[in-house]
């Protein structure tokens, strides 16, 4: 068990207005590479946020102290993912998928900011960043540190 000291936001990299399951999410990141899954013990994430802003629970985490227990890894920023809790929105690139976008809709936007909100509340002393800052990627097709001062979180 390790101190948790991040909440990272993250996209699922999919077209705009396409809806992801946690079943989705499952399958891609559980299933076998020969069945063109990652084949990661667990998923990416914790939680996944719908595009009609329903947040759906993809990984059990029972007790939501601010501790990673071992079932409670997730796999969504490599190397630090012991020490993460990781949130999903399921969108992130163009219609066409040729460019990353923030696609969030009107109540994505808001289960995001209430979800965030609650957890800043909750864990003050844990950093809240954007996939982005730890790994060479777009996700979450977004600038979370800006998007918190919007919100009124300065960290």
């Amino acid at each position: 068990m390790a101190a948790l000291k991040y909440l990272v936001l993250h996209c699922t990299a999919t077209p705009e207005g396409r809806e992801v399951t946690a079943a989705d999410i499952r399958r891609w990141h559980t299933s076998p590479v020969s069945e063109g899954g990652r084949g990661w013990k667990q998923p990416g994430y914790t939680d996944i946020i719908h595009l009609d802003g329903t947040v759906e629970r993809i990984v059990d985490n029972n007790n939501e102290d601010a501790n990673v227990d071992p079932w409670e890894i997730t796999n969504g920023a490599k190397g630090y993912n012991s020490v993460s809790r990781h949130v999903v929105y399921a969108g992130g690139m163009t219609k066409d998928m040729s460019r990353p976008k923030d696609t969030r809709t009107p109540a994505q936007l808001k289960a995001m900011e209430s979800y965030v909100m609650d957890f800043h509340r909750r864990f003050p002393r844990i950093r809240i960043i954007g996939h982005n800052e730890v790994a060479a990627k777009a996700c979450p097709s977004f600038d979370v540190q800006k998007w918190l001062e919007s919100i009124g979180i300065k960290q």
